[in-house]
């Protein structure tokens, strides 16, 4: 039963209200990073294949993992993030509608800014949210026609929208799996018959004891 484990990138600039600032690890991320690494050790689990998409924030937990050899990596850009800052910046410009400045404010904003991204109410979109999904599902499709587990180091959007087809969500459903995926989480399909099924979600087994539980963050 083969199966592909997907990571999160650690805490990247949580300050950041656009894709390039956003796009490089805190501190803390490295260290969410760099315990996850060490935790693959000392279970012993092994990986055929270890993919990365193409941001700076993927390579840089894939570093801090130390799981493999950098030459051993398979980079892909279908593991990229959906452009969420570059979407919620047209959407303010075009429609006079914000960004929120707290974390709750994001439980109703996500849902509604994916809304009007699939329904095309975005001009100029960096990319249409068919295309998205649509990649997102070729790469997890081809690498489960590879031979043995593999392991994918991208962001909480493109592991909800694998995870949405698993577990047929709607728009709705979908955007509030992303907010609760945290930094540097583990999440594992198995293919099961014919199709694909959902063994575990949001795992941070290395962040899972008292000294290290400021570290278990979302942003």
């Amino acid at each position: 039963m083969s199966n592909l484990t997907l990571i999160r990138h650690g805490q990247a600039n949580t300050h950041a209200r656009d894709e390039a600032n956003y796009d490089a690890l805190s501190d803390l991320g490295r260290q969410q990073a760099s315990w996850l690494g060490q935790h693959i050790r000392d279970s012993g689990e092994h990986y055929e294949r270890i993919y990365c998409g193409t941001l700076i924030r993927h390579h840089q937990t894939a570093e801090e993992m130390a799981i493999c050899a950098s030459d051993r990596i398979i980079v892909d850009d279908r593991l990229n993030e959906m452009e969420f800052f570059t979407l919620a910046n047209l959407l303010q410009d075009q429609q006079d509608i914000a960004i929120p400045s707290e974390r709750e404010g994001f439980v109703a904003y996500l849902p509604m800014l994916i809304s009007k991204w699939r329904a095309g109410e975005i001009a100029n979109a960096p990319e249409s949210y068919q295309d998205f999904e649509n990649r997102a599902t070729s790469i997890v499709a081809e690498i489960f026609q590879g031979r043995g587990p593999a392991l994918a180091v991208t962001s909480g959007g493109f592991i909800a929208m694998a995870l949405r087809g698993v577990l047929q969500l709607d728009t709705e459903g979908f955007s509030r799996l992303a907010l609760a995926i945290m930094n540097s989480s583990v999440h594992r399909l198995h293919h099961v018959g014919e199709g694909l099924m959902m063994t575990q979600f949001n795992a941070v087994p290395h962040l899972d004891r008292s000294d290290r539980q400021f570290a278990q963050t979302h942003l």
